[in-house]
């Protein structure tokens, strides 16, 4: 396969992509505190449709799934109104979109949960770090374990969120377990201390991760959904690695492989951090699972050509890059250096840093 193998079509799951560059997941904070995205989105995600697949921003699949403020979601008929022009937009451009569906678990604050309650997780550890409230950043309120009985109804608010997924318009779904979120949360034996059928071993820390993507599979069919993980990660929540990373994400990559998921995108290292992908083997992850394989973290230009030539991924995930570089597709094409957004419009705000940029 020639070095340009990042710029030629190939077809994920049941999705073709024209090219092997897919926009990563960006938290962006546009949406109104209801989880309603404004117009903004749809010009937003319709700049970037040149990217062979677009994985929307990480979206709320209920209000206790809501761990930071001005975040989208899809759980009310309103949410569905406003994301379908965003995917009528990358459609109208030629490009692909999968949504993220998401449930933060114990990285929240009671501020922006129903009636000021508490998140929830698998077990009542508090998490470290900050998540982002209409007072600023703030640290996470203390979690209340989930009972055995409230996990079937998290599970049918994973299946719903899929279908008003169908219903706005998109290619198919992600599934977030990765960043320290609440599907991460019951993975690993460092934040999951349940004794009961979904605690204690491999096989029943992965059994609620493999519910909901059976549950979105019913909804979507397999080839569908993909599904997102980040074996080294401990940058959201402060939260410390599974004792046994490889064992674990090994276990639940086979599953997944053997549903017949799209892909498998990977978080390769430690997420805003020095990389360290060295610590996992992430091509045994690959061969376990099978099927197609996301690539993501600090990938460039000449890493990112490697990766898809030798075929180390069959994709390539690019985040910070796409907020400054809405055609980074022609520009790593052609070699044209990349514009660098400022970071204070990472988060908030209006179109300046958004849709607009003032290149000074």
């Amino acid at each position: 396969m020639s070095t340009e193998a990042l710029f030629s079509p190939t077809r994920i799951g049941a999705i073709d992509v024209r090219n092997r560059i897919a926009m990563a997941p960006l938290t962006r904070s546009r949406a109104g505190m209801d989880g309603v995205q404004t117009p903004l989105a749809a010009d937003y995600y319709g700049q970037r449709a040149s990217a062979g697949l677009i994985i929307a921003e990480a979206t709320n699949i209920s209000r206790q799934g809501r761990g930071y403020a001005y975040t989208p979601g899809l759980y009310t008929d309103a949410h569905v109104d406003a994301w379908a022009p965003v995917t009528a937009a990358v459609h109208a451009a030629g490009g692909r979109i999968v949504v993220q569906l998401w449930h933060v678990g114990r990285m929240s604050h009671t501020s922006l949960q129903e009636g000021g309650a508490a998140p929830v997780a698998p077990s009542a550890i508090q998490a470290g770090g900050n998540v982002f409230t209409e007072a600023g950043n703030v640290p996470p309120s203390m979690p209340r374990a989930l009972t055995t009985e409230e996990i079937a109804g998290i599970l049918e608010d994973y299946r719903q969120a899929a279908r008003r997924a169908k219903d706005a318009g998109f290619d198919g779904v992600e599934v977030h377990a990765a960043n320290g979120y609440l599907l991460e949360q019951f993975l690993r034996d460092s934040t999951n201390f349940r004794d009961d059928q979904y605690g204690g071993s491999i096989e029943n820390r992965a059994r609620f991760p493999l519910e909901v993507v059976e549950a979105v599979a019913g909804v979507w069919g397999a080839d569908r959904v993909g599904l997102r993980l980040s074996p080294l990660s401990t940058a959201i929540g402060d939260t410390p690695l599974d004792s046994t990373p490889m064992e674990t994400h090994g276990y639940l990559a086979r599953r997944l492989g053997e549903m017949g998921l799209a892909y498998l995108h990977v978080v390769e290292g430690q997420l805003h951090a020095g990389n360290g992908a060295e610590l996992l083997d992430v091509q045994a992850l690959r061969e376990a699972f099978g099927g197609a394989y996301i690539a993501n973290n600090g990938y460039d230009r000449a890493r990112a050509l490697s990766a898809t030539a030798s075929g180390h991924a069959d994709m390539i995930a690019f985040g910070k890059p796409f907020i400054g570089n809405p055609d980074l597709v022609e520009r790593l094409r052609l070699e044209t250096p990349l514009f660098e957004a400022p970071a204070a419009t990472f988060f908030g705000g209006g179109a300046e840093g958004y849709t607009e940029f003032a290149r000074i």
